[in-house]
């Protein structure tokens, strides 16, 4: 088993009429065709390939996936954000088991932010918005470090739509266990004293609403750079942590939520599970739950 992963940032690659960059589409096209050769010299039968949110909603997707398919031999799938949403419901609920009861489930990344939950493994309510860390970085902070009162804008903003959402996640029934999925949280997570990865998958890791905001307090003084030293955080996605922090801190606030579990399963996963399901007929399990 291996595992090789490259950081694209194509939420960040977004130009003024909407569509994905020139150099957006040739790190694209680059990483894709590495990687189908990974797969090929490794010995892999079947490449699973897939665009989320930064490439559905790029003006030009027809022609950056046609480009992807002719210069690559690769397919891209583009999923849907509800596809995203659930199939990373999924891949949380299996790492929790049953016994969690409805859980209520937000996952940031580049280009969305996706809310779920439920009491099975297929959500109740599955949502994506166009809340994510690289999109809103993008979008509303020129400087570095971003203004206060831009930081202070977005804020409210960012409680304004979420306002609807948290309703119809609540509307769905009272939940027994939040959980944060994505690199964003567990950086958040391991900035806010959790333990580091080197302790495992299966260390327990929170993120608490109070230490959230302490947090933000202090990373929005910094500058990119700066946040690149911090244990835990990579300098491919310095820039867009503190609109990441913004966007967890608004979510929990909107859902009223004081601590989030994390959990290291995401929409990878739910993706691989999703096809293991149906190619075996049955489900997979982790930790015997």
């Amino acid at each position: 088993m291996s595992s090789t992963k490259a950081t694209l940032r194509l939420a960040e690659n977004i130009d003024r009429h909407g569509d994905l960059t020139e150099s957006g589409a040739n790190r694209l096209v680059s990483t894709v065709g590495e990687f189908s050769q990974i797969a090929d010299k490794s010995g892999c039968e079947q490449v699973m390939a897939f665009a989320t949110s930064a490439v559905r909603d790029a003006g030009n997707s027809d022609a950056v996936l046609t480009r992807v398919r002719d210069e690559t031999g690769v397919t891209l799938r583009v999923l849907s954000g509800v596809d995203e949403a659930r199939l990373t419901f999924l891949a949380v609920r299996r790492w929790f088991g049953w016994s969690a009861g409805r859980i209520v489930g937000l996952d940031i990344g580049g280009g969305s932010l996706e809310l779920s939950t439920g009491a099975d493994e297929d959500p109740d309510v599955a949502l994506s918005l166009a809340l994510g860390a690289g999109r809103l970085t993008r979008e509303w902070f020129e400087e570095d470090p971003p203004g206060k009162r831009r930081i202070a804008v977005l804020r409210d903003w960012l409680d304004a739509e979420l306002v609807d959402p948290a309703k119809q996640l609540r509307g769905a029934g009272d939940w027994d266990l939040a959980v944060g999925t994505s690199k964003t949280f567990r950086s958040l997570a391991r900035l806010t004293g959790a333990a580091p990865s080197a302790a495992g998958p299966r260390a327990r890791r929170t993120l608490t609403a109070s230490g959230l905001r302490q947090l933000i307090a202090f990373i929005s003084r910094m500058t990119a750079a700066d946040r690149a030293e911090l244990e835990g955080v990579s300098s491919d996605r310095s820039g867009q942590l503190v609109a990441g922090a913004l966007v967890a801190e608004a979510g929990m606030r909107a859902l009223g939520v004081e601590e989030l579990q994390i959990c290291p399963w995401a929409l990878r996963e739910g993706l691989i599970l999703r096809k293991l399901d149906r190619e075996m007929g049955g489900e997979l399990t982790v930790n015997g739950r």
